[in-house]
Protein backbone atom coordinates (compact mmCIF):
# COMPACT_ATOMS: atom_id res chain seq x y z
CA UNK A 1 0.00 0.00 0.00
CA UNK A 2 2.72 2.71 1.35
CA UNK A 3 4.76 1.80 -2.32
CA UNK A 4 1.64 2.29 -4.25
CA UNK A 5 1.40 5.58 -2.79
CA UNK A 6 5.16 6.57 -3.49
CA UNK A 7 4.99 5.76 -6.70
CA UNK A 8 1.65 7.26 -7.12
CA UNK A 9 3.53 10.26 -5.74
CA UNK A 10 6.46 9.87 -7.81
CA UNK A 11 4.22 10.15 -11.02
CA UNK A 12 2.77 13.02 -10.28
CA UNK A 13 5.57 15.13 -9.51
CA UNK A 14 6.98 14.31 -12.77
CA UNK A 15 3.63 15.14 -14.32
CA UNK A 16 3.64 18.70 -12.48
CA UNK A 17 7.38 19.50 -12.77
CA UNK A 18 7.21 18.78 -17.22
CA UNK A 19 3.98 21.48 -16.77
CA UNK A 20 5.92 24.25 -15.39
CA UNK A 21 7.86 24.32 -18.70
CA UNK A 22 6.52 27.26 -20.58
CA UNK A 23 5.48 25.04 -24.03
CA UNK A 24 4.07 28.38 -25.70
CA UNK A 25 5.92 30.79 -24.73
CA UNK A 26 7.27 33.28 -27.91
CA UNK A 27 10.93 32.92 -29.30
CA UNK A 28 10.71 36.51 -29.52
CA UNK A 29 10.72 37.57 -25.57
CA UNK A 30 12.67 34.09 -24.22
CA UNK A 31 15.94 35.18 -22.84
CA UNK A 32 18.31 32.53 -22.98
CA UNK A 33 18.76 30.01 -20.04
CA UNK A 34 20.93 31.81 -17.12
CA UNK A 35 23.09 30.02 -14.44
CA UNK A 36 21.56 28.74 -11.73
CA UNK A 37 23.56 31.01 -9.75
CA UNK A 38 22.55 34.56 -11.31
CA UNK A 39 19.35 36.42 -9.74
CA UNK A 40 15.71 35.85 -11.55
CA UNK A 41 14.75 38.63 -14.57
CA UNK A 42 12.95 41.58 -13.61
CA UNK A 43 9.04 40.93 -14.29
CA UNK A 44 7.85 42.26 -17.39
CA UNK A 45 5.73 44.72 -14.94
CA UNK A 46 9.26 46.49 -13.46
CA UNK A 47 9.70 50.16 -13.82
CA UNK A 48 11.42 50.89 -17.01
CA UNK A 49 13.90 52.99 -14.73
CA UNK A 50 14.50 50.05 -12.75
CA UNK A 51 15.92 48.14 -15.61
CA UNK A 52 17.63 50.89 -17.25
CA UNK A 53 19.94 50.97 -13.71
CA UNK A 54 22.68 48.84 -16.12
CA UNK A 55 22.59 50.86 -19.13
CA UNK A 56 25.52 52.82 -18.99
CA UNK A 57 25.25 56.54 -20.29
CA UNK A 58 28.37 56.13 -22.62
CA UNK A 59 28.36 52.71 -23.20
CA UNK A 60 31.87 51.17 -24.22
CA UNK A 61 31.45 47.98 -26.72
CA UNK A 62 34.55 46.37 -28.47
CA UNK A 63 34.03 42.55 -29.99
CA UNK A 64 35.42 41.09 -32.59
CA UNK A 65 32.84 40.32 -35.09
CA UNK A 66 31.97 37.16 -36.99
CA UNK A 67 34.55 37.54 -39.97
CA UNK A 68 37.82 38.50 -37.65
CA UNK A 69 37.57 42.36 -37.25
CA UNK A 70 37.72 44.24 -34.28
CA UNK A 71 34.80 46.73 -33.58
CA UNK A 72 34.95 49.23 -30.94
CA UNK A 73 31.75 51.56 -30.91
CA UNK A 74 34.48 54.51 -29.56
CA UNK A 75 35.57 54.59 -32.95
CA UNK A 76 32.31 54.94 -34.67
CA UNK A 77 31.74 59.00 -32.86
CA UNK A 78 30.06 61.42 -35.26
CA UNK A 79 27.57 58.28 -36.12
CA UNK A 80 24.42 57.21 -35.13
CA UNK A 81 24.62 54.09 -33.94
CA UNK A 82 22.08 50.96 -33.71
CA UNK A 83 23.05 48.61 -31.49
CA UNK A 84 20.94 45.45 -32.32
CA UNK A 85 20.73 42.22 -29.82
CA UNK A 86 19.27 39.64 -31.73
CA UNK A 87 19.19 35.36 -32.10
CA UNK A 88 19.37 33.49 -34.76
CA UNK A 89 15.98 32.10 -33.51
CA UNK A 90 14.48 35.06 -32.88
CA UNK A 91 11.34 35.56 -35.31
CA UNK A 92 10.95 39.05 -34.29
CA UNK A 93 14.28 39.43 -34.58
CA UNK A 94 14.95 38.11 -38.57
CA UNK A 95 11.65 40.21 -39.77
CA UNK A 96 13.58 43.56 -39.17
CA UNK A 97 17.22 42.69 -40.57
CA UNK A 98 16.82 43.28 -43.68
CA UNK A 99 15.46 46.89 -42.99
CA UNK A 100 18.32 47.40 -40.71
CA UNK A 101 20.68 46.50 -43.07
CA UNK A 102 19.17 48.81 -46.00
CA UNK A 103 18.87 51.95 -43.16
CA UNK A 104 22.68 50.83 -42.60
CA UNK A 105 23.49 50.87 -46.23
CA UNK A 106 21.20 53.95 -47.53
CA UNK A 107 21.90 56.36 -44.31
CA UNK A 108 25.55 57.73 -44.41
CA UNK A 109 24.77 59.24 -41.03
CA UNK A 110 23.39 55.90 -39.37
CA UNK A 111 25.66 52.66 -38.85
CA UNK A 112 24.19 49.37 -37.73
CA UNK A 113 26.18 46.53 -35.29
CA UNK A 114 24.57 43.30 -34.75
CA UNK A 115 24.99 41.74 -31.42
CA UNK A 116 23.87 37.81 -31.43
CA UNK A 117 22.54 37.14 -27.96
CA UNK A 118 23.34 33.28 -27.95
CA UNK A 119 25.17 30.43 -27.60
CA UNK A 120 26.17 29.49 -31.39
CA UNK A 121 29.84 28.52 -32.85
CA UNK A 122 31.51 31.32 -35.35
CA UNK A 123 30.85 28.90 -38.18
CA UNK A 124 27.35 28.13 -37.55
CA UNK A 125 26.28 31.88 -37.41
CA UNK A 126 28.73 32.79 -40.99
CA UNK A 127 26.45 29.90 -42.71
CA UNK A 128 23.33 31.18 -41.45
CA UNK A 129 24.35 35.00 -42.65
CA UNK A 130 25.36 33.36 -45.99
CA UNK A 131 21.09 32.84 -45.90
CA UNK A 132 20.94 35.95 -43.90
CA UNK A 133 23.01 38.22 -45.51
CA UNK A 134 23.12 42.12 -43.81
CA UNK A 135 25.57 44.85 -45.02
CA UNK A 136 26.31 45.49 -40.92
CA UNK A 137 29.03 43.75 -38.69
CA UNK A 138 27.83 41.23 -36.56
CA UNK A 139 29.48 40.00 -33.73
CA UNK A 140 28.19 36.67 -30.59
CA UNK A 141 27.77 38.11 -27.12
CA UNK A 142 28.56 35.62 -24.40
CA UNK A 143 25.22 34.84 -22.87
CA UNK A 144 26.80 34.34 -19.37
CA UNK A 145 29.24 37.42 -19.82
CA UNK A 146 27.27 40.10 -21.75
CA UNK A 147 28.92 43.73 -22.27
CA UNK A 148 28.88 44.85 -19.25
CA UNK A 149 27.52 48.90 -20.09
CA UNK A 150 24.29 47.31 -21.95
CA UNK A 151 21.65 45.62 -19.72
CA UNK A 152 20.99 42.13 -20.08
CA UNK A 153 18.32 41.85 -22.48
CA UNK A 154 14.84 40.45 -20.96
CA UNK A 155 13.90 39.71 -24.43
CA UNK A 156 14.85 40.11 -28.27
CA UNK A 157 15.52 41.77 -30.39
CA UNK A 158 16.82 44.53 -28.10
CA UNK A 159 18.16 47.86 -29.56
CA UNK A 160 19.86 50.73 -28.68
CA UNK A 161 20.26 54.05 -30.66
CA UNK A 162 23.33 55.50 -29.17
CA UNK A 163 24.04 58.87 -30.34
CA UNK A 164 27.01 60.71 -32.35
CA UNK A 165 28.58 61.65 -29.07
CA UNK A 166 28.63 57.98 -27.64
CA UNK A 167 25.62 58.76 -25.41
CA UNK A 168 22.54 56.44 -25.20
CA UNK A 169 19.76 58.15 -27.18
CA UNK A 170 17.34 55.51 -26.84
CA UNK A 171 16.50 51.90 -25.80
CA UNK A 172 13.52 49.70 -27.94
CA UNK A 173 12.45 46.34 -26.70
CA UNK A 174 10.99 43.95 -29.40
CA UNK A 175 10.95 44.76 -33.19
CA UNK A 176 12.36 48.26 -34.31
CA UNK A 177 11.47 49.65 -37.74
CA UNK A 178 13.42 52.01 -39.83
CA UNK A 179 11.42 54.77 -38.89
CA UNK A 180 11.29 53.77 -35.56
CA UNK A 181 15.13 54.53 -35.72
CA UNK A 182 15.10 57.94 -37.36
CA UNK A 183 12.10 59.12 -35.79
CA UNK A 184 13.52 58.48 -32.83
CA UNK A 185 16.89 60.37 -34.32
CA UNK A 186 15.12 63.57 -35.38
CA UNK A 187 13.34 63.61 -31.81
CA UNK A 188 16.46 63.85 -30.39
CA UNK A 189 18.06 66.97 -32.34
CA UNK A 190 19.64 64.69 -35.48
CA UNK A 191 18.52 65.04 -39.15
CA UNK A 192 15.01 64.47 -40.05
CA UNK A 193 13.95 62.03 -43.10
CA UNK A 194 12.92 63.99 -45.85
CA UNK A 195 10.66 62.85 -48.69
CA UNK A 196 11.43 58.84 -48.92
CA UNK A 197 10.37 57.64 -45.21
CA UNK A 198 11.05 54.02 -44.70
CA UNK A 199 8.56 52.41 -43.25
Amino acid sequence: MNLRHLIALCLAVAVLGGCKRPADEPAAVAPPAKPATETPAAPADAPAAAQDDAVVEMPALSVVTVDGKAYDLADHRGNWVVVNFWATWCAPCLKEMPELSALDAMREHIEVVGLAYEDIEPKELRAFLEKHPVVYPVAIIDVYDPPADFATPRGLPMTYLIAPDGRVAKRFLGPVTAHDIEAAIAAAGGPAVTGEAQG
